[in-house]
């Protein structure tokens, strides 16, 4: 059980960007700040892969509409990254089941990830590109500050992690009739668009 503030935090973080968390915790492991990452998540390729992928969501990630797009598409992805990640966690350590470890670290995840979702379409509701590179910078910077502090305070970072969430939801909550307007928007315009590439 003493694993569990670190999976919850690590799940909620990867709801926001799976890549960035792999990422931190592998180098947070190569360089000798953790001796508790999994040698999996320490692996050259698996880093420059997560680098690489990483660059990919920062850029993605700030564009109005390209970011829901990016969102829908890792709908799987991030909760299976935080799953795997549990799961390492736990193999690593022994004190709680591998599949229990994959089940709060997928769940939370997708819970986050739903929530950044839902907080995106609200912000795409607005016509101008900076409340998206604004929330796309807060979001990498609250991942990267919870994720460096679990590595030192996990108790701590998940309970910094519950909070983040339990207000995240709690805001796409009070903004769902401006989710709803995005939603019928982008289906008025791919009828628009569809009744477009109708021939005369």
């Amino acid at each position: 059980m003493s694993l569990l503030p670190m999976i919850f935090t690590a799940g909620w973080a990867s709801g926001i960007n799976a890549y960035a968390v792999v990422l931190l915790l592998g180098l947070a492991g190569v360089t000798g700040l953790s001796d508790d990452v999994p040698a999996g998540l320490q692996r050259t390729d698996v880093l420059i892969a997560a680098a690489v992928l990483f660059l990919v969501e920062a850029v993605a990630d700030k564009v109005p509409y390209l970011d829901s797009f990016w969102d829908a598409l890792h709908t799987v992805v991030r909760p299976a990254s935080a799953a795997v990640v549990a799961a390492l966690i736990a193999g690593s350590d022994g004190s709680l089941p591998e599949l229990a470890a994959a089940a709060v670290g997928g769940a939370t995840a997708l819970v986050s990830h739903l929530v950044k979702a839902g907080l995106r379409a609200a912000i795409n509701t607005s016509p101008e590109p900076a409340s998206n590179i604004v929330a796309s910078t807060a979001e990498d910077l609250s991942v990267a500050g919870v994720i460096t502090l679990a590595v030192f305070h996990p108790v701590a970072a998940s309970i910094v992690a519950a909070i983040l969430l339990f207000f995240g939801v709690l805001l796409v909550w009070l903004l769902a009739g401006r989710i709803r307007r995005f939603r019928r928007r982008l289906r008025e315009r791919r009828e628009r668009r569809a009744t477009a590439a109708v021939p005369g």
